[in-house]
């Protein structure tokens, strides 16, 4: 949706902030680490909060981001219309495709469950894809 997408822009200016301001960050080995800094450290610099880790594959390639008070969603009402087809906060998703693209992941990233929508939690499920490899935007040598 145009709504997760955002600007790459924007996106892109999230990964660099994080990795400006957290220099003892190293590289990650495994999608559990990348959960983790995401959490522990990502959502906790830009949102305040720390999201619980949960509903890991057997393969450990995929996850779910559990959120009990999502701060972007305080103060706001869906309206009626819009229960069943707007993801309030889809906008996270972006950013999390966005800042672990810059770190040469793939993942995909969709909202679950959303207390906007009647749930008692926020969910957000996380699956690695692919590494990407380093590449020169077109036109450029």
């Amino acid at each position: 949706s145009t709504q997760s997408t955002g600007s790459s822009g924007i996106n892109a200016e999230y990964g660099d902030d994080f990795l400006a301001h957290t220099p003892s960050v190293t590289r990650c080995t495994t999608l559990e680490e990348v959960a983790d800094i995401l959490c522990k450290q990502g959502f906790k610099m830009f949102l305040g909060i720390v999201p619980e880790i949960k509903n890991w594959t057997a393969a450990k390639d995929e996850f779910s981001l559990v959120i009990t008070e999502n701060p972007l969603a305080e103060y706001v009402e869906l309206p009626p219309n819009c229960q069943d087809t707007l993801w309030y906060s889809n906008i996270i998703c972006g950013v999390i495709r966005g800042a672990l693209e810059m770190v040469q992941m793939d993942v995909k990233c969709s909202f679950v469950g959303d207390t906007l929508r009647g749930n008692d939690s926020t969910e957000i499920r996380i699956k690695f894809v692919k590494i990407l490899e380093d590449s020169l935007p077109a036109g450029e040598d």
